[in-house]
């Protein structure tokens, strides 16, 4: 059996579902492949703790997924999208009780921040300042293709030659010393140092400070908003957009092979033996070592990229649970209450001590502990006067885990909540406890339950994702492209990798210039693959 498209997308992850929307508004006629029996990837929700108590599986708060570009540019509240915010957008609640808080509101963060030390109040406003001065160029910056010009020159004609320099410095700042250059109190580098451990980055790994900074900032901007409904709608929104533009969807059909012919990606196998050619492009919303080793296959690639990818590192492993309580968490510290998000477990040095434990393949003995308030978030979530509460936790990346070991953590992870809630664990009606192999089981692109597609440190960023290379989608092969967050610029519910593949495969098949396209990405792939 044989059929045929102008572009097959590999999986329906949220990037894939991107790359496929582009191209189908481009005029392509588009058909996405995907492994399992539902599209989403990691942007998926469902009834997993009792009935009544909706979870979202994976990711929940979409900050980024709200301020990017590229989804806001597919206008999905057209099909049914719409965002909801909790009362206060993060907190941080240390271990001696005290809570820093994120508010939308200006003066409620800066309040929150000035009970910790005279002055970070006023200090956090102007943090927030800054950031405004070059949100949009910066958010542009990291959605576009690398290397971003219009950003980074939108960036230099607002800040200047002096102003960028700083900005520059501020980007490859470890969390630790961005928080003690901003802030005197414990409360504004604990906000910024949790943010920072969203990735696999320590507060002492250079580029941890632009992590923490971006999120905390964009929490004040434009808070860490919910789809009202629970993240399935967010991939609801971008299936329905894509069919209402032709594009078809095909699940239960995993690809084992992307067929080549004289360089060029001719189209796919699946595992049931039936090709699908594609006219113009494929595109591959896959981690990279899944595409260039099992479905391209050493033989076709450079050996200089095969030999790169023997060190490609990948993210933490993650460990989440998912309960329904029958009464929300009663916090020892009441302000905590109305945060969607909570960070819990540590201070700055506590996340220090957390991050080397990881770092040397140890499980944390007290884990640090990012919670999602479901229902304070978006009531639809659970029954009124209950609560659907997720917690994930960072392991050490590995791809087998015992059961008894998952166990343990578990309940070190209900300890941790017990002792800032006392009364939690009474109020557990139901439990999902979801380890790296279930993850990585259900979608398989989180190999051992790495979230972010590969690490988020500097020396696998921009021009170095996912190896050493353009930063690009361009793969080696003509008309294939790597489209998930193992490309630039990486993790994170934003659409910006498969925006970035559907461009260049667009650009690669304009009647006039295509070809100069072609040779010009060939040439620079001969250089750093010779």
């Amino acid at each position: 059996m044989t059929s045929t498209a102008d572009a097959v997308v590999i999986g329906a992850g949220h990037n894939g579902l991107v790359a496929a929307n582009l191209l189908a508004d481009a005029g392509w006629d588009v058909l996405v492949l995907e492994a399992t029996e539902a599209p989403g990837g990691a942007v998926r929700s469902a009834h997993v703790t009792a009935p009544g108590y909706l979870s979202d599986l994976y990711s929940s708060f979409y900050p980024l997924g709200f301020a990017s570009p590229v989804l806001r540019g597919l206008n999905l509240d057209r099909h049914g999208l719409s965002w909801t915010n909790a009362p206060d957008v993060l907190a941080h609640l240390l271990p001696d009780g005290r809570a820093a808080v994120v508010n939308r509101d200006l003066d409620t963060t800066a309040a929150s921040l000035e009970a910790f030390a005279p002055g970070d109040g006023e200090r956090w406003r102007h943090a927030y300042a800054d950031w405004l001065q070059v949100a949009e160029p910066m958010l542009d910056a990291i959605t576009s293709p690398f290397p971003p010009v219009r950003g980074g020159v939108g960036l230099l004609r607002r800040l200047r030659v002096a102003g960028a320099l700083r900005l520059a410095r501020r980007l490859v700042l470890p969390v630790r010393k961005l928080g003690a250059e901003l802030f005197e109190g414990e409360g504004g580098p604990a906000l910024l140092a949790g943010c920072a451990l969203h990735t696999d980055l320590s507060p002492e790994e250079a580029g941890s400070g632009v992590y923490g900074w971006l999120l905390a900032m964009l929490g004040q901007q434009v808070g860490w908003p919910v789809p009202v409904g629970g993240a399935q709608r967010i991939t609801d929104a971008l299936v329905a957009r894509l069919v209402e533009r032709g594009g078809r969807i095909e699940y239960d059909a995993r690809v084992e092979r992307v067929l080549t012919a004289r360089g060029r990606a001719m189209g796919v196998r699946t595992a049931d033996g039936a090709d699908w050619r594609a006219r113009r492009a494929v595109l591959a919303d896959v981690p990279a070592p899944a595409l260039y080793l099992d479905l391209v296959g050493a033989a076709a690639l450079p050996p200089r990229l095969v030999e790169d990818l023997a060190h490609f590192k990948w993210d933490g492993s993650t460990l989440k649970v998912d309960w329904a309580l029958s009464a929300p968490v009663p916090w020892r510290n009441r302000d905590v209450a109305g945060a969607g998000t909570v960070h819990l477990g540590a201070d700055l040095n506590g996340l220090t001590t957390y991050a080397a434990e990881l770092a040397r393949g140890e499980v944390p003995k007290d884990p640090f502990l990012l919670v999602g308030q479901m229902t304070v978030a978006d009531p639809s979530h659970s029954p009124p006067g209950t609560e659907s509460l997720w917690s994930y936790t960072h392991l050490p990346f590995r791809r087998n885990w015992r059961a008894e070991e998952m166990a343990g953590h578990v309940a070190r992870m209900e300890e941790v909540l017990e002792t800032a809630a006392p009364g939690f664990r009474a109020s557990i009606v139901g439990r999902h406890v979801a380890g790296p192999a279930d993850l990585e089981a259900a979608e398989p692109s989180l190999v051992g339950g790495a979230l972010g597609g590969g690490t988020a440190a500097a020396y696998q960023q921009l021009f170095l994702r996912p190896i050493p290379g353009l930063g690009r989608a361009d793969t080696p092969v003509d008309r294939l492209y790597l489209a998930s967050a193992s490309a630039h610029p990486g993790g994170g519910v934003h659409g910006a990798p498969g925006a970035n593949a559907a461009r260049a495969a667009l650009a690669r098949d304009r009647a006039f210039t295509g070809q100069v396209y072609a040779r010009a990405i060939a040439a620079a792939h001969r250089t750093v693959y010779p």
